[in-house]
């Protein structure tokens, strides 16, 4: 498995995720134990063998075992099991996962690589804190496949906790202030985001509606057309903005999209899709479903900016 090229329509609330495990040694038992794991395709770039590595003079924590070069990019990688806190076992034959988000490329070593999944975000559930906390708080998701569980991996938490400089910075504020007040919806499953953008938003005075997951954002959406009827008004009475992460339970930004993109009253809200999953090789899959705008996490300065002006593009006539 060298690289991942299924191609997976967008919009459709499925995704695809590689499976991959890691041996652990387990004190008191003579067999190791195996757990297995998952992370999105849209992340995988490739799967290769384990390279030849190079020190690093400083690391920021012990999995960071150092550095190779693939195709004359450097690239750092991490040790997933000692991240993890596992019993390591050196393996002869292990896989690393090469993947891409947030605009940065990382190795994450693992034991091996079974297959690759095709999944409804209904099948993930989310893991509670009692599961979060025996994974470094790095499980965003399980899914129950055949005889056994798998735990989705959190890799940009990982990145964010190694390089603080790539993680999403909420803290510089912002140089516009609405002088009207528009209302946003923003989905995201993860309550941390989720709540920084809301906090970003009603920073330049945009008031905000705050939902879990796509479905959540679904459901806000269908109750104000319902009152926009009632009342005889206009759904742009109510709300003026759609921003969504693409990755979600139960229903996932893409889905959540093309489903206001086809409603007949819902369609002329502007769509911002706010993911780590937007690069210039998967900006297609949100341009399919209709979306306005598509922006990569770190750029979140960008966020309340381009907001005001889809939104006085789109619904300053009406």
């Amino acid at each position: 498995m060298q690289t991942t090229n299924i191609l997976l329509e967008s919009g459709t609330n499925e995704l695809e995720i590689v499976e991959f495990y890691i041996n652990e040694n387990v004190p008191g038992q003579d067999n190791p134990y195996t757990g297995y794991y998952g992370v999105n395709v849209a992340k995988v770039l490739e799967i290769i063998k384990k390279p030849k590595i190079t020190e690093m003079p400083s690391v920021p924590h012990p999995a960071v075992l150092g550095a190779f070069n693939l195709r004359s990019t450097i690239i750092p990688l991490i040790d997933l099991s000692l991240w993890l806190g596992k019993g390591t076992i050196q393996e002869p034959d292990a896989k690393v996962i090469v993947t891409e988000f947030n605009k940065v490329t990382n190795g994450f070593m693992v034991s091996g690589v079974t297959r690759i999944h095709r999944l409804s975000w209904e099948q993930v559930e989310p893991p509670g804190n009692y599961i979060s906390q025996f994974a470094a708080n790095s499980i965003t998701g399980v899914v129950r496949i055949e005889d056994r569980i798998i735990f989705l991996i959190d890799m940009e938490k990982i990145i964010a906790e190694l390089n603080p400089e790539l993680a999403v910075n909420f803290t510089d504020r912002l140089d516009i202030t609405l002088d009207q007040q528009y209302t946003a919806l923003v989905a995201d499953d993860s309550d941390t985001i989720r709540n920084m953008l809301a906090n970003v938003l009603k920073q330049a005075n945009f008031k905000v509606i705050r939902a879990r997951n796509g479905q959540e954002a679904w459901d806000n959406l269908l109750q104000i057309k319902s009152q926009a009827t009632e009342e005889n008004k206009k759904v742009t009475d109510y709300i003026h903005i759609v921003i969504s992460d693409i990755e979600m339970p139960s229903v996932d930004g893409l889905n959540l999209t093309k489903r206001i993109k086809e409603d007949p009253e819902l369609n002329v809200l502007p769509v911002i899709l706010f993911s780590s999953l937007i690069t210039d090789k998967t900006r297609h899959k949100g341009e399919s479903v209709g979306a306005d705008d598509q922006i990569s996490k770190p750029e979140v300065g960008e966020l309340a900016i381009r907001a005001k002006k889809l939104i006085e593009e789109k619904l300053s006539p009406m």
